[in-house]
């Protein structure tokens, strides 16, 4: 199969001073620069997680600064659940898996706006279990083959 030609994507939806200060409203953060932080270690960390096409489509919907933590990363070959996604932000972090917790969703959050709904549920799909409810999406189950 080839690749097909993208259409030059427009500018993202928001400048990263726009996505800072959303984040910084979303997560209740103290100051800018503890939001800034959040923006940081969670799209480096979901950037190790993320491969294909939908890295690339979303890297296109962020601004720019974002897209590259996004995609400085090497894409881990073992994706992580949801769960041990939150883990390892917290062991990489030095911090409680609550705090990566909450700062995920902060993040997540303001992606899930600027990614919209079909590119969220591409990446959804490409992910282990457990990522929805970090997007703060209801987390469907898949369907099992019968046995």
């Amino acid at each position: 199969m080839y690749d097909q030609p993208r259409p030059n994507p427009a500018a993202p939806a928001m400048t990263f001073e726009q996505m800072l200060e959303r984040v910084h409203y979303e997560g209740a953060y103290p100051t800018r620069e503890g939001a800034e932080e959040a923006v940081r270690t969670v799209l480096a960390a979901l950037g190790r997680q993320l491969v294909g096409d939908e890295r690339v489509d979303l890297a296109q919907c962020l601004p720019v600064e974002a897209a590259l933590v996004l995609t400085a990363q090497i894409p881990e070959t073992e994706q992580l659940t949801g769960w041990g996604f939150v883990k390892d932000l917290a062991a990489r972090n030095d911090t409680s898996p609550a705090i990566a917790r909450w700062d995920t969703g902060a993040v997540l959050a303001v992606v899930t706006r600027l990614a919209g709904p079909d590119l969220l549920a591409r990446i959804l799909h490409q992910l282990p279990t457990g990522y929805a409810l970090l997007f703060g999406r209801a987390e469907l189950r898949r369907p099992q083959p019968a046995a």
